[in-house]
């Protein structure tokens, strides 16, 4: 298994393994590793703030001394109760329930949409279908139909064109009952659907009783690019599930946002699949603290990232770009004239800051995130300016 994630994540698109570590074992991972000098990490390559066990525990001390934290008891009340009825003003769903992981809250609301309907129908390179090892086959007995195969995303003629194939060629007529959009995209490198797809998506599934789920992990990533907002986002979807770490920065857990039919559903199937723990406290806490200002927040980032994608792209050798329907992943590519091993190693070594390796086309998938709202642009740019002149030593 560890072998498996290990070449996984030598492979990903994401390269998400730095050069700043010789070693490819995930035990030497960044995180892992903490630096002595006081400077947080600013790094490129997550979409959070990597928050190492020291660090952790210090912003959860500092969110106790602020206000005590409550504790929840088997998910019910304190601060946990608190995040959920956050998430339930934000999404604007009668209700929100927390879970201890994003592939559980997306089982489960395929499961409980789906009711009696065998059949799924999933974005290939979704999450669902590429990561959730067959759980919906394996646990569920539901059979995930894969839309869009070497597209970013799928559209309603894609929709239509597999519902009636799959109508046209079964004999035996088990029923389809759930549609998936993941928004925005981990497999094509954070990709946001165009609203109008999503629009349309959703007015045909309305019309013709199927339901629809969103694998919204990153989803404020996705509010911060497009402008569209985390309630009109929602309220296209039955049920929508978003993550706590990817940049909520919690050690874990998950939320799934829905009507109370569904939603009043989860906590028993959680027991019953073993995901109920004692306390999840220190998750929600941590959650709740990095999810207050959220849309402030992405906002600065992304008018930050631009100041300094700008600068960067002023020094020789350097090209950071965008991507269509781009959110917070860059493409940048280096000139041959700089070793981008030795400035990674650099950066890391004397600044703390975090940068990827490349992949088979030379391109490092250059990720900004909160981490850069911790140090001046000026610090940042002239670390890279003074890092590339040592990388063509």
């Amino acid at each position: 298994m560890e072998n498996n994630r290990r070449n996984f994540l030598k492979k990903c698109s994401l390269s998400t393994i730095p050069f700043l570590i010789p070693s490819t074992s995930l035990n030497e991972l960044p995180f892992s590793k903490e630096k002595t000098n006081d400077n947080t990490p600013v790094n490129f390559i997550f979409d959070g703030l990597a928050l190492s066990p020291s660090q952790y525990l210090e912003k959860l001390q500092d969110i106790n001394q602020s206000a005590a934290i409550e504790p929840d008891f088997y998910g019910n009340g304190g601060i946990t109760k608190r995040l959920e009825d956050r998430f339930i003003e934000l999404t604007g769903k009668e209700r929100a329930i927390y879970l201890p992981t994003g592939t559980m809250a997306n089982q489960l609301a395929i499961k409980l949409l789906n009711e009696s309907n065998t059949k799924v129908i999933v974005p290939e390179n979704s999450h669902v279908f590429r990561d959730e090892a067959d759980a919906a086959q394996s646990v569920h007995n539901k059979r995930l139909i894969p839309i869009g195969k070497g597209k970013a995303f799928f559209n309603l003629t894609d929709l239509k064109d597999i519902i009636s194939y799959t109508d046209k060629n079964e004999v035996f007529k088990s029923g389809l009952g759930t549609i998936v959009i993941e928004n925005p995209i981990r497999r094509a490198d954070g990709t946001f659907i165009p609203i109008e797809n999503i629009k349309e998506i959703s007015k045909y599934c309305k019309e013709h009783n199927y339901n629809l789920h969103l694998d919204g992990a990153r989803i404020h990533i996705a509010c911060a690019y497009s402008n569209i907002s985390l309630i009109e986002y929602a309220s296209y979807f039955d049920t929508i599930y978003i993550s706590l770490y990817k940049y909520l920065n919690a050690s874990g857990g998950a939320i799934l946002c829905g009507n109370a039919k569904i939603i009043d559903k989860i906590s028993h199937q959680i027991k019953i699949l073993g995901g109920t723990v004692f306390q999840s406290w220190n998750n929600t806490a941590v959650a709740l603290h990095y999810l207050e200002g959220i849309e402030e927040k992405w906002s600065k980032i992304v008018s930050t990232a631009t100041k300094l994608i700008s600068s960067l792209n002023q020094l020789n050798g350097v090209s950071i770009k965008s991507l269509k329907n781009g959110t917070n992943i860059y493409d940048l590519k280096l000139s041959k004239e700089i070793n981008l091993k030795k400035l990674a190693n650099y950066l890391y070594d004397e600044h703390n800051i975090w940068l990827g390796r490349a992949n088979e086309n030379g391109i490092v998938k250059f990720t900004v995130n909160e981490s850069i709202l911790t140090r001046a642009l000026e610090e940042i740019v002239n670390a890279w300016r003074t890092g590339i002149k040592k990388a063509m030593e």
